[in-house]
């Protein structure tokens, strides 16, 4: 099967050519968003892709989000903030975009595959053209911020664009390579829009409404925010939210809902992005409402457990401990196993200390696991090996609802709504395995334990980055 890097291509920035040639302009079924800023008019070619593609990387730590310091940002921290993002950005979205190159031609020709590679393309040239200088004013990195939201919009559909795309594909590639690809792809996903969205955080909370910069003064209340992480993160109150909105979909659906008990450390906090612990917490509670309610036992309550570690004292500064992740395999930000291991306490973690560098932090990282207790009688032991493939899904993808502008509507996919059937509300089947790669991504974790004929418990663990200073 021909693979797309094996044809030369030069690649003119703002043409819109699918790898291979194909113009866009003829899949009229793609739908694509209005750019507000095109592509650079200078030529990206095959060897710039390939030279970022192949640069040496570390792994994206929690560390790296906070070292420019709790907002408001004075100017020269905000440039450096946008500089540090576009050191970045470009090398991993060359990565995509060879990841995206080395699938066989006819999947990449998918009109929706096809669509997920045009944006990477675009939006990687918009972005090298600013690498050549360092962004040194004021007015740079407001139209700096401005691409970079635009950008962080184009790609918000990517998900569920390469769920219908692989779905159409499924004959043309195995299952294994699917969820090879997924893992890696939705991984890096994960990385890139973070530092995106990070300075887009701290540039919003740095600035007033007219674009004067802002003193701690300014601030009538101190945020506990930091760009997109919270330092005062409280699950209990994320599961509150979650139980809520799956609770509401369940009873649409099924007419009953199942109560949820929190136990534990209710009060326990510690700092994380509430986006992606929301995201896995919606996942897990969604499989554990649906469970009990098909078992019969939806008087049952689901019990959700809080369990906070302990700290653990700073002794290597951050210039020490950044030089060992990058040599690690165990390094935050990879989501081995070992990863989650360490996090569950079976081997001993790297403390992280404060350094010039990094004055926020005070000590290492502070862990926190949430078991959700169900009594939906397991999983059968027959499929228990797959629920962490992107392929392996109860739903029945000839019923994949579809949104006006051509992607999956997620919430008539778990909710079941327009008749279809109760195995909808199990969703596109990228629930668990999505939910795990934004667990391990900063070290955590999540671990099943089945009862069949019982009940599943689910340990969900998530790596912090310690108390922060106020």
């Amino acid at each position: 099967m021909a693979l797309l890097q094996a044809k030369p291509l030069r690649i003119v920035a703002g043409s819109r050519l699918l790898a291979g040639g194909t113009s866009l302009r003829s899949l009229s079924s793609i739908t694509t968003s209005s750019w507000s800023y095109p592509p650079s008019a200078s030529d990206v070619s095959n060897d710039e892709i390939t030279r970022l593609s192949t640069s040496p990387r570390r792994p994206l730590t929690l560390a790296d989000l906070l070292r420019h310091g709790r907002p408001p940002l004075t100017r020269d921290a905000l440039l450096a903030s946008a500089n540090f993002t576009l050191s970045l950005l470009p090398a991993r979205l060359a990565c995509r975009i060879q990841a995206l190159r080395n699938l066989p031609f006819i999947v990449v020709s998918n009109p929706h595959i096809s669509q997920i590679y045009n944006n990477y393309l675009h939006s990687f040239t918009t972005l090298v053209p600013f690498q050549k200088r360092r962004i040194s004013t004021a007015e740079e990195e407001k139209q700096f911020t401005e691409i970079m939201a635009d950008l962080v919009q184009t790609h918000d559909n990517t998900i569920p664009v390469l769920a219908r795309g692989f779905l159409e594909c499924r004959k043309y590639i195995s299952p294994a390579e699917v969820t090879a690809f997924l893992d890696e792809h939705l991984r890096a996903r994960i990385g890139t829009r973070l530092i995106a969205q990070q300075h887009l955080a701290l540039h919003h909370a740095s600035l007033s409404e007219n674009g004067e910069l802002l003193t701690s003064r300014d601030k009538n209340v101190l945020s506990n925010y930091i760009g997109v992480i919270d330092t005062a993160l409280k699950p209990a109150r994320l599961i509150k939210v979650c139980e809520e909105f799956v609770a509401e979909i369940c009873e649409l659906k099924y007419g009953v809902r199942p109560r949820v008990v929190i136990n534990g450390e209710p009060e326990a906090t510690f700092a994380h992005i509430p986006v992606h612990v929301e995201y896995i917490l919606t996942e897990l509670l969604k499989n554990a409402f649906r469970a009990t309610v098909e078992a019969g036992n939806e008087r049952e309550p689901i019990e959700v457990t809080i369990a906070s570690a302990p700290n653990m004292p700073s002794t290597n500064s951050i210039e020490q401990a950044v030089p060992e992740l990058e040599k690690s395999p165990n390094s935050l930000g990879t989501g081995s196993q070992n990863d989650f291991q360490m996090s569950m306490g079976m081997h001993k973690g790297r403390p992280l200390g404060p350094g010039p560098m990094f004055e926020p932090l005070k000590s290492s990282a502070q862990s926190i696991t949430i078991r959700i207790r169900d009594r939906g009688g397991g999983i059968p032991p027959e499929i228990l090996s797959d629920i962490w493939s992107y392929s392996y899904s109860t739903f029945n993808s000839d019923e994949l609802p579809v949104s006006d502008n051509g992607n999956v509507d997620a919430l008539n996919a778990i909710s079941g709504s327009g008749g279809h059937n109760a195995s909808t509300i199990a969703g596109l089947g990228y629930g668990l395995p999505l939910g795990r790669a934004y667990a391990e991504y900063f070290g955590g974790g999540i671990d099943i334990q089945s009862l069949w004929g019982w009940g599943t418990d689910v340990y969900l663990t998530l790596q912090g980055v310690g108390k922060v200073q106020g």
